[in-house]
């Protein structure tokens, strides 16, 4: 698969990665250990050098999955991960507070260590904004961090540009992590112009739109317990129906290209920007070869130009995020 580099640090990723989550969290019933290994070194096979995992996604049990499927391979990979989150006791002790307090960041790495079975982190992101901790504070204990050798480079996830810039000015941001997508096209306007000056490279999760934009998603879709899609408005009701159009939109181009409409929304991300690595998630490899074959999908100029005018024709209807997870958002 092809190289890329996140912005000026120098990291090199392949085009594509690997966005882990959905095999233990947050899509219904976790995967089978044994099966989510697998998967994961089928990834490495086929070119995957990028592999994105959080110490909330279980919460551990990913990053134990992920730790001991590349461990065979680490010297090979990169491994991102993520700190931010803690038990909330006023909301059932779920993991929405964010807690990004140097003290605590520490410690969770720690933890991230052990349960990665590695001696470095590769990327380590704040997976939210913590609006009770000065983001100098932050990238501070980060930068101390890397100055220990326990992690190597710094990453945000779904910061604003004002957030980056303060960061990035204690400790070099080595990219930004947000949802992006033909789904939620925000991020172009809001933050990629900041990037581009900073030299920062953009990592989008969710670039098939937790699967909207693969067409399997229909009126008759019914979410597994413990599927997060089911609390987000724009996948539900009369929200998911109206979306369709999109879906509609992507699918007609993708048999003109004789291609999946996931290879075609990745493609289209990747044509956006050389700094742009798309993490989409899968827990079949059927659906991962399909993914990556979008890293293979040429588009025109004239072939992006008409993708970007039609998705901009539809107002996506519904909220990205239900009341609890909007306010985490940083813009």
């Amino acid at each position: 698969m092809q190289q890329r580099t996140l912005g000026t640090s120098g990291l090199q990723v392949s085009a594509l990665g690997l966005g882990c989550m959905g095999l233990s969290f947050g899509l219904g019933p976790a995967t089978e250990t044994s099966e989510a290994i697998k998967l994961i070194r089928d990834a490495v096979e086929r070119g995957v050098t990028f592999f994105d995992t959080a110490e909330v996604y279980g919460p551990f049990v990913n990053e134990e999955v992920v730790g001991e499927a590349l461990a065979p391979f680490r010297k090979d990979v990169v491994i991102a991960t993520k700190f931010g989150f803690e038990p909330d006791p006023s909301n059932d002790g779920k993991w929405t507070a964010a807690n990004s307090k140097p003290e605590h960041i520490k410690q969770v790495v720690e933890g991230s260590l052990k349960r990665l079975k590695t001696d470095t982190i590769d990327l380590l992101y704040q997976h939210r904004v913590d609006k009770n901790t000065p983001i100098e504070e932050t990238a501070g204990a980060v930068k101390e961090l890397i100055q220990a050798g326990k992690v190597k480079h710094f990453g945000l996830s779904e910061a604003g540009a004002k957030t980056i810039r303060r960061a990035h000015a204690v400790q070099p941001v080595t990219a930004l992590q947000s949802e992006y997508s033909l789904f939620w096209r925000e991020p172009e306007e809001s933050v990629m112009p900041t990037l581009e000056e900073l030299g920062i490279g953009f990592v989008p999760f969710s670039p098939l739109g937790r699967g909207f934009l693969t067409g399997t998603i229909t009126a008759q879709t019914t979410f597994a317990a413990g599927d997060i899609r089911s609390t987000l408005p724009r996948y539900n009701g009369e929200a998911r129906d109206a979306n369709q159009a999109l879906v509609e939109v992507v699918g007609k181009f993708a048999e003109q290209k004789r291609a999946k409409p996931s290879q075609v929304a990745l493609a289209w991300l990747l044509a956006q920007k050389p700094w742009i690595v798309p993490i989409p998630g899968t827990t079949k490899l059927a659906r991962l070869e399909e993914n990556l074959g979008g890293a293979t999908l040429a588009l025109s100029a004239e072939e992006v130009r008409t993708l970007n005018e039609a998705s901009a024709a539809i107002t996506i209807q519904g909220e990205r995020y239900s009341e609890v997870n909007a306010r985490l958002i940083d813009r």
